[in-house]
């Protein structure tokens, strides 16, 4: 059996092509049995975040698996194929293995170190599990790689510091309006980046928060823990129009706010300056929003200048963990080969 990757991340595509290629939950029962009868793959994992959408594949033999998997695709895209090509990038093993350990452990992250990536690689690997599309091969590649990232975790700094794009989201704020504690913020998304976003403004004393959710028991649950108000989705015109900044970060597959409401809303407020940075892929907010006078918008694209800043600080962190890394993946490749000698079949 051999590990093979095809995907693209914020280095290859913009935010606009990476949006196109993601998968919704709801796609991915359909995406697997795609993947196994049209490209012929044995196993299976898609990993889909709003900096990366990668398929993890293991195939008996790699001839012809990579020119599928870019079809494939270029298919759930709805993309020509010389368009994206040039966007996609492929490995295999040993590169394979080793991507997917650096992605697990943030090293391959527009925010080096971030602590999400390790939950969406794990929502990933349980995800394709469940329907069946895994096996021996991607079983042990992603339980090897989820155990490596947190052992990199707590043995290096590459998580110390701010190390989430939701804080990120944050610092952007704070360039615009300097001091956050008097400000208003709403927050659209109640998942685990939501939940750091707010954990971030409480500490910067933000004292008015409110949280809007798909789910209002989860919004009002997370709400609790932060002393924020919860809110229904269906009053975000209205919420908008009383906040200085609107942090999005949900998984909806369409736009939650669009131009004409966010119009409306500075009319409102009289023209003040109002802060949006929409970490949705898909994107939650109309990007037209960003023409409108006095509306500062931002996407997870726009987050580069703050994030290299993260990046220099933890040069010697990175090298500590890549280091750790190297020595993971010689571990997991040499049981790989023990278990192709115990069964023949297994060799590919």
């Amino acid at each position: 059996m051999h590990v093979v990757v095809v995907g693209l991340n914020h280095r290859t595509a913009p935010i606009e092509l990476r949006e196109r290629l993601a998968f919704r939950r709801e796609q991915l029962s359909e995406a697997f049995a795609r993947l196994r009868e049209q490209v012929g793959l044995e196993e299976a994992a898609i990993l889909s975040t709003c900096n990366r959408v990668e398929i993890y594949a293991g195939v008996g033999a790699v001839d012809g698996t990579v020119p599928r998997l870019f079809r494939f695709l270029s298919d759930h895209a709805a993309i020509e194929l010389p368009q994206l090509a040039e966007r996609l990038y492929s490995y295999q093993e040993p590169q394979s293995v080793a991507h997917l350990f650096a992605v697990a452990s943030g090293l391959d992250s527009m925010v080096l170190g971030e602590g999400e990536i390790l939950h969406q690689v794990k929502h990933a690997y349980e995800r394709a599990r469940e329907s069946g599309a895994t096996g021996k091969a991607l079983n042990g590649l992603f339980q090897r790689a989820l155990n490596a990232a947190k052992a990199v975790r707590s043995q290096t700094a590459i998580g110390q510091g701010c190390v989430s794009i939701g804080t990120v989201a944050v610092e952007l704020a704070e360039k615009i309006f300097g001091r956050l504690s008097g400000t208003s913020v709403l927050l659209i998304g109640a998942g685990k980046i939501g939940e750091l976003t707010l954990r971030r403004l409480a500490d910067r004393g933000v004292a008015r928060v409110r949280v809007m959710n798909r789910t209002f028991e989860r919004a009002s649950a997370l709400s609790s823990v932060y002393g924020a108000e919860a809110c229904l989705l269906a009053e975000l015109p209205q919420r908008v129009a009383e906040a200085d900044i609107v942090i999005s970060s949900t998984s909806a597959p369409s736009v939650l706010l669009r131009r004409e409401e966010v119009a409306s809303a500075m009319r409102q407020r009289h023209q003040r300056p109002l802060c949006v940075v929409d970490l949705g892929v898909p994107r939650n907010i109309d990007p037209s929003v960003g023409g409108l006078e006095n509306v500062y918008l931002f996407d997870v694209d726009d987050l580069q200048g703050v994030v290299a800043r993260t990046h220099a600080a933890r040069e010697e962190a990175l090298t500590h963990s890549r280091a750790m890394i190297g020595d993971k993946v010689e571990r997991f490749l040499a049981w790989w080969r023990q278990e192709a000698l115990a069964a023949p079949c297994l060799k590919g």
